[in-house]
Order: C-alpha cells, then structure tokens, then sequence
C-alpha cells in the first residue's frame, strides 16, 4: 500500500497554467468555462462521463453525461470509478436532512483505477482509494491543529455543485477528478472492491474515533450495530480490547455484529460498567444510558450524532462526578485511511466483510439503489458504473 504525502499539498502558480475552454453539458444544466492545465502526457478516454445528477431532496435522480477534462491541473488525477457504496449520509441528502448544492453529483465512497495522472507518484492502470476530502496543507487545522480534515478550504467529494472545478465530483458517476490536495492510496490485489469502497467513510472514521483509548481498556461498548458499529467491534478486537459489547434496536444487526468479534445486548440487557463507550447511532437519545455504563475515569467517543437533531439530556454533574473524558470525532486524517486499509488487508480472510456490501446495481439503477438502502438489508448497497 502507497500513500503520497509529498505529493498531495503541492500548487501551480498562476503563471504555471495554460489556459484552454472546455465547457460541459449535463443534462441540461452547463459549467462555466474553466481553466487547464497543458499535459503533454493527458490522455482522456474518448467516451463522455456517465453521470447521476442530484436535483434535490425527495426527487429522482437524473442520468446524463459529462465531457471528461482534455487536459489536467497539476497534481489532479482522473479516475474511472469501479464500484461506489450508498452511504448514509448520501441518504440524509436525498430525504432532505442534509444540504447540498443542486444539480450536483453525490456519492463520496468509491474504489477506481487511475486513467491520466498530472501528479508524481500516481501512474496509469493503479488500483486506488482517496480521502474523501481535499485540503490545502498550508492553513493552521493542517498543520498545527493536525485535523486536515477541518482545512480552512476544504472540499468535500460527492457535497460540490456542478459549476465547482471540472464538475466531476462525485462518485455516482464513471469517473472523478481527484484534486492536488487529495491523498491516494493504491490498494492490495487480494482485497475486493467491496470491501474496499466503504473504507474510506465509515472505517476511517472509525480508525480515528478509537485511535486513542483509555487505560486500561478492556471492556467497551458500541452504541449502534450498522456499518460503523460493525467495524468498530472488529477494530476495538484488533486492538486487543477482551470484551465489546454493541447495542441495536435490530436484532438482525446484533447477530451481524458478533460475526465480527461484538457481543449482542438487547435492549434493557444489563451489562457491566465498561472502560469506553463509543456512540455511531445518530441519536441523542443514548447519551444518558452511555453515561451509566461507564466507570469513573471512562471515556465517552461520540462520532455518529452528526446533524443539528442532537439536543442532549446530559448534566455537567454526570460527567463531572464520574471524571469522564468526552471526545466528538468527524471525518478522519490521511493516516487513518490506510490504518484502516491496512486492518482490510490483514483481516479480510477472517472476517466476513462481504456479507456487508450488496451485490452491485448499475448506475442507471442509482434510485433503486437508494431504495435499497432504505430498506436496511445491506450494510451498503454497491454502485457499479
């Protein structure tokens, strides 16, 4: 597995670029002309990108097409995507409990291959992931704070309007534009792509979450059994923690989640006080019972409660008493991607990372994809362009 740091913060002055036109029509809705950069070694498939456009909450989306770059900013690389995963939060967007910007391409977990490359490092035909932000390397959230994911000029893939850049945003589409500030990691043969589209969401933010633990920590308990959950059981197990339980108003989630290393507790089950919680249900509602289930000195993670519906039911003197730690983690740094590819590449053989990704749909069939996703089968339902 390859990251490239070196290469990942690295700009063009303005004198560097040559400007061409390129205009791009999708659907009915056109982008601005934009500036290129002159590549002699750019070659752009001749067929047009296929694309989902995002009209708005509770409305279909809208297949169409877009023309890929003739040529590339340095450091940017172009992709042809092979299979994209239906995130959750994709799925707040769609009911409008998440704003994006309209028409635009959502869709921000995804595993592709390299078609043109205007960065060092990065090579034709390579099998590879990204972070599913960009940042600039420079302002004081990347280089003082090490929290790049809250750059002071971040872009979000799969969360950017059409007229943004090349347009090629987001994963629910053929190809993607990854911009110079964006890591990319190549992946190991022996994991399926499967497997490997959701790490860039849902594992990495988990590997982050639980990078620091108490001590001792021996006992845990994860709040939520979907995909987060999931990966959290089997990551807190890896690191060498003896008992995870998980809690889940779905029993069909808790048979899931011991599959990877969890112990299932319905609800009302007392357990014992644990060293860690860490909440991925989305809910507020939790909060207090995370709180009693905590020794003193314990440690509280909240990395799921991501929306403004997350009042809490908490006194200080709760937290106080117990001489707890409190942490809320968004998103994720760089390194925790390929912690967690890592993990993938270790693990893959032992546990049974397929049963959580559907067999793939076209992306001519994205709606009935997200109507799967409503239906809460799969962990993810996988998009194949």
């Amino acid at each position: 597995m390859i990251i490239n740091p070196a290469m990942c913060f690295s700009f063009k002055p303005p004198s560097a670029v040559i400007s061409t036109s390129v205009r791009i029509v999708f659907m009915g809705a056109s982008l601005p002309d934009y500036p290129q950069t002159s590549n002699p070694h750019f070659n752009p498939p001749m067929n047009p990108a296929r694309i989902q456009l995002f009209h708005g909450a509770h409305q279909p989306f809208q297949m169409g097409t877009a023309a890929l770059p003739d040529e590339l900013h340095s450091g940017e690389v172009l992709i042809e995507i092979s299979l994209a995963t239906i995130c959750g939060s994709d799925l707040h967007t769609t009911e409008g409990r998440r704003s994006a910007p309209t028409p635009c391409v959502l869709g921000h977990e995804a595993v592709g291959h390299v078609v043109s490359s205007a960065r060092d490092g990065i090579a034709y035909g390579q099998r590879v992931t990204w972070t599913l932000a960009d940042s600039c390397g420079q302002c004081a959230p990347c280089t003082r704070w090490h929290l790049p994911q809250k750059c002071a000029h971040l872009f979000k893939y799969g969360h950017a309007s059409l007229s943004d850049g090349s347009g090629l945003n987001g994963c629910y589409a053929s190809h993607i534009v990854l911009r110079p500030g964006t890591q990319i990691m190549t992946v190991p043969d022996a994991l399926p792509d499967a497997i490997v589209a959701p790490a860039n969401c849902a594992l990495a933010t988990i590997v982050n979450a639980l990078e620091m633990l108490p001590d001792p920590c021996e006992s845990a308990l994860v709040q939520g059994g979907g995909l987060l959950g999931i990966y959290a059981s089997a990551w807190l197990r890896h690191r060498g923690v003896r008992e995870v339980f998980c809690t889940d108003l779905s029993p069909q989630r808790l048979a899931l989640v011991a599959e990877f290393g969890g112990i299932p507790v319905s609800h009302g089950e007392k357990m014992p006080q644990v060293d860690l919680v860490l909440e991925v249900t989305g809910s507020s509602a939790v909060i207090p019972d995370g709180v009693k289930a905590l020794r003193p000195g314990g440690h509280y993670i909240w990395a799921g409660m991501v929306h403004p519906d997350t009042k809490l039911d908490l006194t200080g003197e709760a937290v106080l008493r117990k001489c707890l730690t409190l942490r809320g983690v968004h998103n994720y740094a760089p390194h925790h991607l390929v912690t967690g590819l890592d993990f993938l590449a270790q693990s893959h053989t032992r546990l049974p990372f397929e049963k959580l990704t559907s067999p793939a749909l076209p992306l001519e069939q994205l709606n009935e994809g997200f109507d799967l996703t409503r239906s809460r089968q799969w962990q993810r339902v996988a998009i194949q362009p």
